[in-house]
């Protein structure tokens, strides 16, 4: 199957792109894997004809928005996501008009609808220099993940700024009570958080950043076992780059009390991450199917944020 992957993507000058999120055999057939900062760099730049997007829907939309040109291929369309389903276009546009002359930040876990709203995209590699960016006294909606707003609105300070109600079911499941346990089980390991997670999770870590951030911390820090509080597809990269390193992955809320750590199958797996398969990503070379469309009208107004973006993360 691979073989043939390597065949198809060769004759059709087409790439792979993989979220750091997604199966170890899938990330191990990638051109490129990264985080949505990463991946959406990548999309921009490549010269490929055909993108193939191990990841999840706005991710692929993210892509085509940059490459209209480009065909974008989605092996399962239905990779969604929780989080961006936690922000619709008709109540964001809506909780927009009720607060005028603000900016709206939004995060790149959102359909090209919202991003078509909003005025500048961030992800979690760069929200706090984003909002940074601005001046100290604007007015601003963060949105969709409530934790990664709280989480920049505590260290920015900011009383303007008005956060999206909205969540990731993988971050919401981790509670500060099975950390702690999994912690005193653990005395030497460091935990590192994603920004996603809930404030008092985020409380008992040792490191908070983004997928890439974690991934680069445990690369360069000496500390020789980790507890990784986030979707634990990324823990296959660190395993890889670290080999001599352990990396304990935190159960979810609805895991039995009796899961071992280094069980991924009682962790929180993002579903919508793992329906993408080899096999999936072999049928949509093949096929070129499915493709994923974006309206030219929202397309243009979603470059837009993306675009300011990627400039202010230079």
């Amino acid at each position: 199957m691979v073989e043939k992957i390597n065949q198809l993507r060769k004759a059709k000058n087409a790439v792979i792109l993989a979220h750091f999120y997604q199966r170890p055999e899938v990330q191990e057939i990638a051109d490129f894997v990264g985080d949505s900062l990463q991946l959406s760099e990548q999309a921009a730049a490549t010269g490929a004809d055909i993108i193939v997007f191990a990841g999840v829907h706005f991710m692929a939309e993210t892509a085509k928005i940059l490459s209209p040109q480009k065909k974008v291929l989605l092996p399962d369309l239905n990779a969604g996501c929780s989080l961006a389903e936690s922000c619709r276009p008709d109540d964001f546009k809506k909780f927009i008009e009720e607060h005028p002359e603000h900016t709206v930040i939004s995060y790149v876990n959102t359909s090209a609808d919202i991003k078509a709203l909003t005025d500048i995209c961030c992800t979690s590699s760069n929200a706090l220099k984003i909002v940074n960016s601005l001046p100290k006294n604007e007015k601003i909606i963060f949105a969709p993940d409530r934790n990664l707003g709280n989480y920049i609105k505590s260290i920015t300070g900011r009383a303007d700024m008005l956060v999206w109600n909205g969540a990731c079911h993988v971050h919401e499941a981790f509670s500060a009570e099975k950390l702690a346990a999994l912690k005193k089980q653990h005395p030497g390991a460091k935990t590192l958080a994603h920004p996603e997670c809930k404030r008092p999770v985020l409380l008992l870590a040792d490191f908070i950043g983004s997928t890439a951030a974690l991934l680069n911390f445990t690369r360069k820090d000496e500390a020789q076992e980790y507890i990784v509080v986030t979707e634990p597809g990324v823990i296959f990269q660190m395993q890889k780059e670290s080999p001599q390193k352990t990396f304990l992955p935190l159960p979810g809320i609805a895991a039995p009390a009796s899961a071992l750590a280094d069980d991924c199958g009682a962790c929180n797996d993002c579903q919508f991450m793992k329906l993408t398969t080899v096999e999936k990503i072999y049928w949509a070379l093949e096929n070129e199917q499915p493709e994923v469309f974006v309206a030219e009208t929202v397309r243009k107004k979603a470059e837009k944020s993306i675009l300011r973006m990627l400039e202010l993360s230079k």
